[in-house]
């Protein structure tokens, strides 16, 4: 639907409908003599706010994605997913359709391109990289939120916010005002909704450019090979990667900096880049399309005001070495979306939405420490070069690369639960049950139980939280509860604990 095609309004003349089961609105109500719409509203329709409002539909939360573009980009600027990714969708039944269109890869070189092998025995059942373009991704994502009852509409530009104790009015530029308990700005790095909230967005301006985009190449492989082989010996911000039918993704560092990068290159920029570079344009012609991207590092300074809330690259941006940025905005959306839906649905303890600043700026503001130094280390410059063979000698150690490998593919995330057994707060890998895989139980994003004993109980919780009585030789621990997302909120075999931390993530018990 675009915003030309307006939406039927279903208005009450009483406070509105609840939905008994999650508490969310099943129509329109009136609120103060206000029309609230939506319970949440997603503002931006790339991974980060399709993965959202896919987690939001599985309570049976009232989402409306809006985004400004008429159509879906044709750009694929992100090429894969890492294996906290990978998990996800394995965790909300959705691996399948995307091990259907992707590749599996088990390759190194993903932190500055050093060359060293995949580690073995990483902490998952998943580990490779699954090679992907963007526009797949984005097109299975919007497959499945349409598939839960999201709906997704275009041409809509945000040009106004304005929130209460109620809820938020958004304003789009054809006049049209919106209305939602929550909204969430999932809009990218120029963010409408980060800059009508005034939240600040400090860091690092670019220093350097690089070009990318896809087209046809004439020059014969033997020849494209060889000189990336010389060009690379020096420069890594230098590549051509075939994609099929004589069409290349071809990434070369640009110029300078351009003063307005949302304008793209010309083909003529590109060819004569390659030129300086390479020593040949490689025949190119005929691009799909072409981009720019800086090295600039920002992050927002608060990722929730009141009832509005950034994700993504709204609320980080980074240079893409290392392939973090869209993996990082799928993972925001599914630590916040189970938290939005606890509250629209009622249940939300006390903090649980303020949980979402605090677990995932530390882990955004570590992708883009690590995304600082990997284009330091990519740097011509002689003492950069100096420090990257320190590196590579570093990294042939087995517990240095799987530290970089664990990093990049966000697998050592620890959330900060207070003291406990070395799990708290870390994911919870699939693990291989006695029938089936822990995975599998976890495709209604609800809590779960995962008790090896048979002597505790969730009751009080049932709602929320699944009881799992199964035996896994991969699990050392009597018990362990895990939230939605997967991380482990307690580990024992005392009822009375468990008792004491359900209500944490979980709210009270019902009666």
């Amino acid at each position: 639907m675009t915003c030309g095609n307006r939406l039927v309004r279903k208005i009450n003349t009483l406070v509105g409908r609840r939905n008994p089961t999650t508490g969310g609105w099943l129509d329109a109500t009136y609120r103060n003599g206000a029309v609230l719409m939506f319970d949440v509203i997603v503002v931006g329709s790339g991974p980060t706010g399709l993965m959202l409002a896919g987690e939001l539909r599985l309570h049976g939360v009232h989402v409306l994605v809006l985004d400004k573009e008429a159509e879906p980009t044709r750009q694929s600027r992100a090429q894969g997913l890492h294996v906290r990714s990978i998990e996800v969708m394995a965790q909300r039944g959705l691996l399948e359709r995307f091990l259907a269109l992707g590749q599996q890869i088990a390759v190194g070189g993903f932190f500055a391109g050093l060359a060293k092998a995949w580690p073995e025995q990483l902490d998952t059942a998943h580990s490779y990289v699954l090679a992907i373009p963007q526009q797949v991704t984005e097109r299975l994502l919007t497959e499945h939120a349409t598939e839960v009852g999201t709906e997704i509409r275009r041409g809509c530009e945000v040009v106004g916010l304005s929130q209460d104790e109620d809820g938020v009015t958004v304003e789009l530029a054809d006049g049209e005002e919106l209305r939602a308990r929550y909204v969430v700005g999932c809009d990218g790095g120029r963010s409408a909704v980060r800059k009508l909230l005034g939240v600040a967005f400090p860091g690092e301006p670019s220093r350097v450019e690089t070009l990318l985009g896809e087209m046809e190449l004439t020059v014969a492989q033997e020849e494209l090979t060889a000189v990336m082989t010389e060009v690379r010996k020096t420069q890594l911000r230098f590549g051509a990667m075939p994609l099929g039918d004589g069409v290349f993704r071809v990434v070369v560092p640009a110029e300078g900096v351009a003063e307005d990068r949302s304008t793209a290159p010309t083909l003529d920029e590109f060819k004569e880049q390659l030129r300086a570079i390479a020593g040949t344009d490689f025949g190119a012609h005929s691009p799909r399309w072409l981009s720019r991207f800086g090295d600039a590092t920002r992050q927002a300074e608060q990722y929730r005001v009141d009832r509005v809330f950034l994700a993504g690259d709204a609320a980080h941006i980074h240079p893409p070495t290392g392939g973090q940025g869209l993996n990082l905005g799928i993972q925001d959306a599914f630590n916040l979306g189970w938290k939005l839906a606890a509250a629209v649905a009622g249940w939300a303890p006390e903090g649980l939405l303020d949980s979402y600043h605090a677990e995932r700026h530390p882990v955004a503001t570590d992708v883009l420490d690590n995304t600082r130094a990997q284009i330091q280390l990519m740097s011509t410059e002689p003492g950069a070069q100096a420090v990257r063979r320190l590196l590579a000698e570093l990294v042939e150690f087995d517990d240095v690369n799987r530290y970089l490998i664990e990093k990049i593919t966000a697998i050592s995330v620890r959330y900060d639960f207070g003291e406990g057994d070395e799990l708290l707060g870390r994911r919870m890998r699939d693990l291989e049950l006695k029938q089936g895989r822990l995975y599998e139980r976890m495709h209604e994003g609800r809590g779960l139980l995962l008790d090896r004993t048979g002597r505790l109980s969730v009751e009080g919780w049932a709602d929320r939280v699944d009881h799992v009585v199964e035996v896994s030789e991969e699990l050392d621990v009597p018990a362990v509860l895990l939230r939605p997302d997967g991380h482990v909120a307690w580990v024992g075999e005392d009822q009375q604990e468990l008792l004491a931390h359900l209500p944490r993530w979980f709210g009270p018990a019902t009666s």
